[in-house]
Parts: C-alpha cells; structure tokens; sequence
C-alpha cells in the first residue's frame, strides 16, 4: 500500500498544535524527529524534551486530497512551518533492515552474526542475533564498547549477571565466550522474552541463562556470587543502582558499566569510589565504558 506523509519544520511551541491538527484530519500516525542534530540524550524524570527545530511526519492513506488537508490547518499556524507532501511508497519492512544488517566483529574472537546468513569466520565465537523487541544489536556504541571488553576477557567458567538485559546480547556473548552461567535481569518482560529466545538461537541451554525481573529473588540467589557484573543502562540508574549491582558481585570479581557519556565518567566513579576503583576501559562516539575490580 502507498501512503503520503505531510511534513512541517517548526518550533517546540507549536508541536502540539500542529500535531493535534494532523491526527484531526485523518492522519494514521504522527512521529517527532530532530531537524538540527541536537540529540536528547537522558531527560529528566518526568521531561518530555523536544529539540529546538522538530520535523513532524504526518502518515495518510493515498487518496486523501492533501490540499483540502493542509486547507484545515490555520494559515497562522502554517505560516511558519517548512511544510511539503510526500509519497511513501510501501516496502517489505523485514527485508528493507535484512538486507542492511551484517556481522559485525567485536575485539579478537567474537562476531555478533544475524541468523539468516553464514557467519564469515566458521571458527570464530559467533553470536547469532536478530533485531528484535528490546535493545542490544550491537550496533550502538554502548554495546560494542562491552563486547570488546568481554572479548578481551578470561571468561571461562565465570557467572555473570547481566542488568538491564535487553535482548541478553552481552550475557549471550559472556556464555559462548566460556561464561559458566549467566543471569539475565531487566524491567521489560520483553526483554526477558528476547533473551529466552536469542539464548535458545545459540543453543544455549535455559539453566544456563535464567532471566528475571528485578527484586529481592534474583539478589537472594546470586547476591556476592558474580564473577562479572555488567550494567549497559544509562548514567542516572547506574548511580540509583550501584548499592544493588555490588551485591550481586563476589570480591575479586570485576565491574562493567557502559552507557553514559564521557562527560559523566568522573560522576560514577566518584561515585563509587569508596567500594570499587573505576577508570575508563574504552571509548567511542563520546560514549565510555567503565570498568573495575572489587578487592577483598
């Protein structure tokens, strides 16, 4: 099916406005994107930021007449706005992001490769992963950041928790890296569900990689007993926390943190500077890993 997307440039203050108007004349679907590559990285707590110039895409069917559209909205609260109509011709959406994820290699021996296709190294350690209901592809510097720490890790029968699991991508590459047992634990039971199903693609068995929502059961079984700890969340939970992810870590066992800006490195590890020594592992894209390991 082809639909037409009305497009307008503006300003925050009228977003709501012209959104209300699109929905009011038949649109199916409005989205909201950035027009001057001014990223929206962690708002806080109850924000609903818009960027200073934001595009607004309103989808209609076919044969909607966009004159008579565009006629409904007041010439006051256009005369402003960028605006221009556009086909939208219908593709096979699954084939359009198949076609363009690839394997992708990660340190020495890892490769994080989608099923459908023949990972390039047979020999390699390969992750076979396809896009899915929660984060973690890899693609993200966040990810990738933590995958190259775990491929340059001795992970051979270590136990690992991996918090905020998403689609259990670093718990998956922490098993087939030598991981003896993992433990998958987010808020989002889809991603506890995409777990489950990318640990069963690497034919993993599930006993190996239990999945859980947060809580007092999963820090009861596995509290002091991992040998690794990852957190790739964002800066504000990895400071509300750290109480949390330290007791699920045993002494000597090592701390991985990842999702937060460089600018934000000196703030965790201050911190958590009287329970762990942090210090930047790696970057990329202004993105930091943090890593460290806890004595006694």
């Amino acid at each position: 099916m082809t639909w037409l997307q009305l497009r307008l440039d503006t300003d925050p203050g009228s977003v709501e406005t012209l959104e209300d108007l699109m929905l009011a004349t038949g649109a199916v679907a409005v989205t909201m994107e950035d027009n001057a590559d001014q990223p929206v990285l962690e708002p806080g707590v109850g924000e609903t930021p818009l960027w200073r110039q934001t595009r607004l895409t309103g989808l209609y069917p076919a044969d909607f007449d966009m004159d008579a559209v565009l006629a409904a909205f007041p010439e006051e609260v256009l005369r402003h706005t960028n605006q221009r109509v556009e086909i939208l011709e219908d593709r096979d959406w699954e084939r359009e992001w198949m076609q363009h994820y690839r394997p992708m290699r990660f340190g020495q021996r890892l490769w994080v490769c989608p099923s459908w296709l023949e990972p390039p190294e047979p020999d390699a350690v390969n992750l076979l992963l396809d896009p899915g209901l929660a984060f973690g592809t890899g693609t993200h510097p966040t990810t990738e950041l933590c995958l190259r720490q775990l491929d340059g890790m001795r992970l051979e029968g270590v136990t690992a928790v991996d918090y905020g699991c998403g689609s259990g991508i670093l718990a998956v590459a922490a098993l087939k890296l030598g991981a003896r047992r993992a433990l998958g634990v987010d808020n989002d039971p889809q991603a506890l569900v995409a777990s489950r199903e990318n640990a069963e693609r690497n034919k993993l068995q599930a006993d190996r990689l239990p999945v859980t929502l947060p809580g007092e059961a999963a820090l009861g079984q596995w509290s002091h007993k991992a040998d690794l700890v990852i957190a790739n969340i964002l800066a504000g939970p990895l400071l509300e926390l750290s109480d949390t992810l330290l007791q699920f870590l045993c002494p000597g066992g090592t701390l991985l943190l990842s999702g937060l800006l460089d600018s934000q490195a000196v703030t965790l590890c201050d911190h958590y500077r009287d329970r762990i020594a942090l210090q930047v592992a790696d970057e990329k894209d202004g993105w930091v890993c943090l890593r460290g390991e806890r004595t006694g």
